[in-house]
């Protein structure tokens, strides 16, 4: 039966054989909920996306690293990266070996580095400096680069990851650097990569810095682009946030042609036959999960209302840090017809910019309504943290068969003092 505002949770039967109350009432809240089937889905897409032999999809750890979920992803034939020791160690849980993770660095220290030689991983590396410290590391290896295309895009300006205002990758015009500390080191260029920034919804950017990077790799010299066996176009891929105003998805069919031609007729001419990957993350990971919370006070400030929740920016930091959009969802034991205000969903931190969505028009939302934050997989637990000296949520799992899994336990006060000695 219909809630007082779950048209898309019903639509796509997010739930199985549960309700997201009697979930809130046996797990407490908040509670990041994930659909194995949506999952599967997402990833399924992704892989069958573009035919081109050796293409394949590299999943953006940072977005989602519950080893359940990495586990699900591995099955359906996706690779992972990793971008620091905790990553990594999340990736080997999941059972992914070393020829299926990419070790992608930034900035990182002498220990990371020798950890991820010593795990005997295809590092990335994204300035000289990186690549002089991996040559000294790990002379006569082969390494992977992180070129800088000098083109952006996504959401918002702390998302483009291209382009000159940008820390990552190295430009272009520092490749005869590159190629000078391959040769002191006696390095294999084994591999190139790219991002050009996150939560894109057209094609075109995309493959047209496909190409930029693919021009890079014919002005190298025929030995090196014969030692080549991995070319990452990265990722960025956006899904749909305004879920009730069914905004456009990203059209993979005609992302996955543009790169069917390009890739294709680009094997064919350089006699390429190493991998093509893409680095999603937000795609693989945000629409199958959601973050629910109670609502435990309502009230008015001069003409603003506020719906006050469990759900504070230590849980679903989002919405604070880059202004995003998440749809909501209102579960209420008391289904009578409610009538539409504007209102101002807030959290429990004390910062006055604790704000979850703002001044919208829903049902009235009452003291022990749960609500839901939708499309909250990616970039949601993986960037919470215990501000306020907030316990993290719990994590389940809903499974194909319907069934509620937990796959994280709430954290106790126990495990926040655990550390202190």
């Amino acid at each position: 039966m219909a809630d007082i505002r779950s048209a898309y949770t019903d639509s796509v039967n997010f739930f199985g054989s549960c309700s997201p109350r009697e979930l809130a009432e046996r797990f407490g809240t908040p509670l990041y909920v994930y659909s194995e089937k949506i999952l599967r889905k997402c990833c399924r897409e992704l892989v069958s996306m573009c035919s081109v032999p050796g293409f394949g999809v590299n999943y953006s750890v940072k977005a989602n690293s519950n080893p359940a979920l990495l586990k699900i992803a591995r099955e359906e034939g996706v690779t992972v990266d990793a971008m620091s020791p905790g990553e990594l160690h999340m990736d080997l849980l999941a059972g992914f070996d070393a020829d299926s993770i990419l070790y992608i660095s930034n900035n990182i220290s002498p220990a990371e580095m020798r950890n991820a030689i010593d795990h005997k991983l295809l590092v990335s590396v994204d300035s000289l400096s990186q690549l002089d410290m991996y040559g000294r590391f790990n002379p006569g290896g082969k390494v992977m680069v992180r070129f800088n295309p000098g083109i952006g895009a996504g959401h918002h300006k702390k998302v483009i990851t291209a382009g000159k205002e940008t820390k990552f990758g190295v430009c272009p015009e520092d490749y005869d650097s590159v190629v000078a500390l391959l040769a002191k080191y006696n390095l294999t260029l084994a591999g190139v990569n790219q991002h050009i920034g996150s939560l894109f919804m057209q094609a075109d950017g995309y493959v047209q810095a496909a190409e930029v990077l693919l021009h890079l790799i014919d002005a190298m010299p025929e030995s090196m682009r014969a030692a080549i066996e991995v070319i990452d176009f990265g990722g960025g891929f956006g899904i749909p946030y305004h879920k009730y105003e069914n905004e456009p998805r990203l059209d993979l069919a005609a992302l996955g042609a543009g790169l069917d031609a390009l890739l294709g007729a680009w094997r064919e001419k350089s006699g390429y036959s190493g991998r093509f990957l893409v680095e999603p993350g937000r795609y693989v990971a945000a629409e199958c999960g959601l973050v629910l919370g109670s609502v435990e006070a309502v009230k008015n400030n001069g003409p603003r209302r506020y719906v006050g929740t469990d759900i504070g920016f230590n849980v679903l930091q989002r919405p604070v840090m880059y202004g995003s959009f998440h749809d909501v969802e209102i579960y209420g034991a008391d289904q009578a017809e409610r009538p539409v205000m504007e209102q101002t969903l807030v959290g429990n931190i004390c910062e006055s910019g604790d704000i979850l969505a703002k001044e919208r028009l829903w049902p009235e939302m009452r003291e022990g309504d749960v609500v839901a934050m939708l499309d909250a997989g990616a970039y949601g637990f993986s960037m919470s943290s215990s501000y306020n000296t907030r316990c993290l949520a719990a994590e389940v799992l809903i499974t194909e068969a319907g069934e509620a899994r937990l796959i994280r336990r709430r954290q106790t006060l126990d495990d926040l003092t655990a550390a202190l000695v």
